[in-house]
């Protein structure tokens, strides 16, 4: 049986959070679980487009409870005044899906002066993470879901230059980089949370090959994608798998079935070796503790 939106059971009184639900991945999310009566809050940075995103979703579903909050992942205070705002307004947090990400732009940096796809796709949803972790314990049967992509395979760190300064910038390896760093992240976190006896799961997912926005910046994957790319609705069931799969274990990852995970019905699939270490994995976080100075309280 392949799993679909049909297998998620009804969310009423379940609150969530989707960040770069505008479009793409994250707004098909937002709209599958505002449709399963959640409150789903729409985390973008463009106010403007997130309601948009909130209003679509409202025309196909009359009373959906979405809300949209503001939130720019490549600027930490950014970050911490959304985690600030959303514990002022609510008591708890089900779900937290890191999905806002940016992918193989020109080279430049965050608010803060990070590499924009380290910054925005690793230190962002970590510094986030962090500050929404007491709600999310808080919480009953809470669930981190981190997207990742298997882009992963490119990525190798180089802890001596992570913002790419002292070397020639390769959009993809940085890509890489970012996308490994989420499974290094979801599995050092597994692991912390594991050791303190926390009951909050966290689960990551990549959409295979998915016809979204984020290929804006290449022309050639722009034109494949209308031979080899998912509709969005297809490549969004990893994430919602990995959202609400009551037999997923914290550190299960979830991709496509199909040839080389382009495409297919989600099932848990295998990062590589690398995504494992778990030196390189206790380094990073160190690392993104001190540059986000966001400290983890188990």
């Amino acid at each position: 049986m392949n799993w679909t939106v049909e297998n998620i059971p009804d969310q009423t009184s379940k609150i969530v959070i989707v960040t770069g639900s505008s479009s793409g991945i994250g707004y098909e999310a937002a709209r599958v679980i505002a449709n399963k009566n959640a409150t789903v809050i729409i985390a973008v940075r463009s106010m403007e487009k997130g309601n948009t995103a909130a209003n679509k979703i409202r025309a196909q579903k009359e009373n959906a409870d979405v809300r949209v909050m503001e939130i720019d992942l490549s600027n930490l205070q950014s970050v911490s005044d959304f985690a600030t705002k959303f514990k002022s307004t609510f008591s708890k947090l089900h779900l937290l899906i890191n999905n806002a990400g940016v992918m193989i732009p020109p080279y430049s940096k965050t608010s803060d002066g990070f590499e924009l796809q380290f910054g925005t796709n690793h230190l962002g949803h970590f510094a986030l993470t962090g500050q929404l972790l007491e709600i999310l314990s808080n919480t009953p049967n809470s669930r981190i879901v981190n997207v990742a992509s298997a882009a992963h395979k490119y990525g190798n760190l180089n802890f001596n230059d992570l913002n790419w300064e002292n070397r020639k910038y390769k959009a993809w390896r940085a890509y890489g980089d970012s996308k490994i760093s989420n499974l290094y992240f979801t599995y050092e976190l597994k692991r912390k949370l594991e050791a303190f006896g926390s009951g909050v799961k966290i689960t990551a997912a990549h959409p295979g090959w998915t016809a979204t926005d984020l290929q804006r910046h290449s022309g050639l994957f722009e034109f494949l994608n209308g031979f080899f790319a998912m509709k969005t609705e297809k490549g969004t069931l990893p994430t919602l798998r990995a959202a609400f799969d009551e037999k997923a274990m914290s550190g299960d990852y979830y991709g496509p079935d199909g040839w080389q995970e382009w495409k297919g019905y989600p099932v848990k699939v295998d990062s590589n070796p690398l995504s494992k270490d778990k030196a390189i994995a206790g380094r990073l976080w160190s690392v993104s503790e001190t540059l986000t100075k966001v400290n983890y309280n188990f």
